[in-house]
This record gives structure tokens, sequence and C-alpha cells, in this order.
């Protein structure tokens, strides 16, 4: 849901970039699981607000400079059943990682590997035979079968 940025001030508070639609949502969660390595650590959030639209936040253990720039750059998420149930035809991003890609056809182009942030819109990135960049929006995405693990587009293999 986020990723500590730098330190903010002295006494171990950090700017957090978040991956949410509102820049505060990650502040209504008491515990985040912040990810150092391969291993996630749980931290209780002591303090969490907006400061000039970005969030800042104090974690339990965390009391200065030093111990906040040594997470610099560490994942930020929440346990998956505390978060709302997607409106529908709305999606986790965590949700679509893994799932197959198809097109109507039933052309495979691989999976997706991550998703990214364009501006106006997503965009999936799937890794199969080659690197695939595909707009997440309506008329190209036609079905996300979760249960299924496809997503199934209009886009073809050349593009």
């Amino acid at each position: 849901m986020g990723r500590v940025a730098i330190p903010y001030g002295v006494k171990g508070w950090m700017k957090i970039q978040t991956f949410t639609e509102a820049a505060d949502t990650l502040a209504d969660y008491a515990q985040w699981y912040v990810k150092r390595g391969n291993d996630w650590q749980l931290y209780t959030v002591a303090n969490a607000k907006l400061h000039t639209n970005s969030l800042v936040a104090e974690l339990t253990g965390v009391s200065d400079r030093d111990q906040a720039l040594a997470l610099k750059g560490c994942d930020i998420a929440v346990q998956a059943d505390s978060l709302p149930a997607p409106a529908d035809g709305e999606y986790y991003w965590s949700d679509l990682i893994g799932l197959a890609v198809v097109n109507a056809r039933g052309d495979a182009f691989g999976v997706v590997e991550k998703i990214l942030e364009a501006g106006g819109h997503d965009v999936l990135v799937v890794k199969g035979g080659r690197e695939h960049l595909i707009p997440f929006v309506g008329h190209i995405v036609q079905k996300v079968d979760l249960p299924a693990k496809t997503i199934t587009v209009d886009w073809e293999l050349d593009y």
C-alpha cells in the first residue's frame, strides 16, 4: 500500500509514498507490515497524518532519524482481511499480480508482474515470451476473472 520514502525530522518520523487513491488511507490502519529484505516486520503506528499533501508517520520502536533512514525504500502493507471489499469492477493491485493475461482468441501474453501508475490510467506489466505493457482501461480489459486467475484483453501479441 506504500513505501517509506525518506526520514521526516529527527525523531523517527518518516514521509510515506502511498499507493492508495487518497494519500491518508494508510493512516486508517493501526498496524503496518514493513518489508526489510525478504522479511516482513509488524509495526504499530504511533502517529500518522497528512502534511502538505504527503503522509508522514511515526512507528513504535522507530525513535530517531537513523532508524527511520534504515527503513527508506521498504514496502508497507496491511493485513489483507482488514481491507474493505473493492467496488464492483475495481480491484486491488495485489489481486491482479500473477494473473495470466490472454486475448479473446486465447493467445497467451504471460502473467502480470506489476502494475504501473501512469497518470491517466494504470498499466499492466505482463511478462511472458517478452514484456507487454497493456493499459488497464475498460475498452482494453474485457474481463478480470479472479477465481480463474485470468485477465482477458482486447490486445494483440505484436503490440
